[in-house]
């Protein structure tokens, strides 16, 4: 169990955290949500011990192995397949091990040394880790490459794909989405729902937290609540929560101003100055009841396009692409009509991005045409355009570059709907976060009155809170618009059709995100087999040469030798079959485990049974790893006889 304690977490002068109680059982799955800036990647320095608290305490297991994504990744020169199996450091270092005895010639140690690799997965880390690659939208081509020909976006990919490989009991992800499109997430969710260990995520994803997440950790005014179920869970519980200390906030003023009244009219005479100066003391007693859900500081809208037309872009037998030797998407033919809601489907590096850049003719036509309606005005926002901002500008002074006769109330008061307030709304982008930039970068676009929207990953560096407001932004933009986005919550919410990029092709995609997620799934589970083939076939042709080897004629003695030998294996044998019997009734029993504690409706009606589920699943999963481990053991034993047997045929 992790648990916290009256925790207090600071940064420089600033309290992050104080006063903080929370406790996080074996194989429960935490996402942790809050506003930027709040504290959520200061408590993961904390409990992989690069932040000491100021005050309180903190308990985590001794010995408990930590995965985490690391933020670096040098350029390299080692195969991309290569830097994912070195996340498992165990396996790498028995590796080095095993190297070294075998240059000392210790045939002991080497002997031990395979038996510990073995049980360390040696023999599938390979498949297990092209499985990862290819779920992370790498090419088998791409994962033959060097670390250094990736970009920064795919480098921490490949940090994540290290993590995720590691056999490790708690499993840190900050803003793991971040770099990811919607079919890597879509894989991600699959892998961290069947991740037996616990898992701490920090996201700003609703969907993602909703589909593995068992409780949510929620920073609130300093402090920390855990809530029990996925996200909408917890949205549900915390808007109760609002509502309660509403009401009992309204209570306490209530009293207060009653007791202060009285204060207020006799504490000088002489009579009642006793009485009043004792309602004073219990006035400072009182601490009003914090309402936990500040209002959103964002409440924007995309203004009325000046005019528009029924043809936003006619797209005839158009290619794509940076190039003739290098065409991406081929034959585009598909009509943009006033009022498209288009979500635009697809793995990263499949041509959506090139898409949308030709369609912004920031990319000439390779072939065919693109003929865009008279008098459209696009609205572009990627991830690039926030590197158009200047870092010496304010947002006044961007927006001055747009409209230099506008007042600069209106636009404070517009600047104001994106929280740019204050002294914000003149203070320079080179002291803005990230999420602030997009932000800045969304006011521009809204300002300039589009017809037509094109948004790139527009939820990037945005909080759970921006995020909404942009949904309800959108909702009501009456123009046209296409979304790339791995945000669902937001497609789902704004597009009321698809356009899928897949295999050098765009079009339409017949079907909703779910029908989207099975199309996946089927893709992926294509790929295993592919593996799965791959690998049979390796032990295929060791078979046939353990066959070639001994299929020479055998005499009585031979035959009789391979009877007893046979007969020798069958308690070896038995005990297999054995332990594969007790693993399938302990996978169905942590089955039917998870299953109930799928049914959110638990959580609220009965939670002592939920710890007490929790609980069976955490001994169940141990029973698993000890049968497992049992059985490789004794399936490398019953391999190695049957080895050393036939070597002295």
């Amino acid at each position: 169990m992790i648990s916290f304690s009256d925790l207090c977490i600071m940064r420089g002068s600033r309290v992050l955290v104080e006063g903080a109680t929370a406790s996080i059982y074996p194989g429960q799955k935490v996402g942790v949500i809050g506003r930027n800036g709040c504290g959520k990647s200061s408590l993961f320095a904390v409990l992989k011990g690069e932040l000491t608290p100021e005050n309180g305490s903190f308990s985590i297991p001794k010995d408990l192995s930590i995965a985490s994504v690391s933020q670096q990744t040098p350029a390299l020169s080692e195969s991309a397949l290569d830097y994912v199996i070195d996340g498992d450091k165990n396996l790498r270092e028995l590796q080095r091990k095993r190297q070294q005895a075998e240059a000392d010639g210790d045939g002991n140690k080497i002997a031990l040394l395979e038996e510990q690799l073995g049980l360390a997965g040696v023999w599938t880390i390979k498949s297990r880790a092209e499985e990862l690659l290819h779920g992370l939208s790498f090419s088998d081509d791409e994962m033959t490459k060097s670390v250094s020909e990736f970009s920064g976006g795919w480098r921490m990919r490949l940090n994540l794909a290290q993590a995720l490989i590691q056999n490790s009991q708690l499993l840190l992800l900050d803003e793991p989405t971040n770099h990811l499109d919607l079919d890597t997430i879509i894989f991600l969710e699959s892998y961290l729902k069947n991740f037996r260990g616990t898992i701490l995520c920090i996201s700003h994803d609703r969907d993602f937290l909703d589909t593995f997440c068992s409780h949510i950790m929620h920073f609130e005014g300093q402090r920390l609540v855990l809530y029990t179920g996925n996200y909408s869970d917890y949205e549900r519980l915390h808007a109760e929560r609002i509502r309660n200390e509403k009401a009992n906030r309204r209570k306490e003023e209530a009293a207060i101003a009653h007791m202060q009244a009285f204060v207020d009219k006799f504490r000088y005479k002489a009579t009642k100055a006793k009485q009043a100066q004792s309602l004073i003391k219990a006035i400072d007693r009182i601490k009003l009841t914090a309402v936990t859900q500040e209002d959103s500081p964002f409440s924007f809208s995309f203004p009325e396009p000046e005019r528009t037309v029924d043809v936003i872009a006619d797209f005839k037998e158009l290619d794509c692409g940076y190039g003739e030797n290098q065409v991406i998407i081929k034959k585009i033919n598909q009509m943009l009509i006033a009022g498209d809601r288009i979500g635009l489907l697809g793995r990263n590096g499949q041509g959506k991005s090139t898409f949308i850049k030709t369609l912004c003719q920031i990319l000439p036509p390779l072939h065919g045409s693109v003929t865009l309606g008279k008098g459209i005005k696009i609205g572009y926002f990627a991830q690039h355009e926030m590197e158009q901002l200047r870092e010496d500008l304010s947002p006044i002074d961007h927006l001055r570059l747009i409209d230099k006769n506008a007042r600069e109330n209106d636009l404070r008061t517009f600047l104001g709907a994106f929280a740019f307030s204050g002294d914000k709304a003149s203070a320079s982008v080179r002291t803005m976060s990230g999420g602030e930039q997009a932000r800045l970068a969304l006011a521009l676009i809204a300002y300039q009155k589009p017809n037509l929207l094109l948004l790139d990953e527009p939820t990037n560096h945005l909080d759970l809170e921006m995020r909404e407001a942009l949904t309800v932004a959108l909702a009501s933009y009456p123009g046209a618009l296409i979304l790339v986005s791995h945000d669902r919550y937001l497609m789902e919410a704004i597009a009321s059709k698809f356009w899928l990029v897949d295999d050098g092709e765009l079009k339409e995609f017949e079907g909703d995100l779910n029908d989207y997620r099975d199309y996946l799934e089927k893709k992926n589970l294509e790929y295993r087999e592919k593996l799965k083939e791959k690998s049979d076939s390796v032990n295929q042709s060791e078979d046939d040469k353990k066959t070639a080897k001994n299929s020479g004629f055998k005499n009585k003695e031979q035959k009789r030798a391979d009877a007893e030998f046979r007969a020798t294996m069958k308690p070896l044998k038995a005990s297999i079959e054995k332990l594969e019997k007790e693993l399938e009734k302990l996978r169905k029993e942590l089955q039917e485990i998870d299953e109930i504690l799928a049914d959110s409706s638990i959580y609220q009606n009965d939670k002592e049974k939920v710890e007490e589920l929790l609980k069976s699943r955490a001994e169940c999963a141990e029973k698993i790893d000890s049968a497992e481990m049992e059985w490789l053991e004794k399936q490398e034993e019953l391999e190695d006889k049957v080895s050393v047997y036939e070597q002295t045929l």
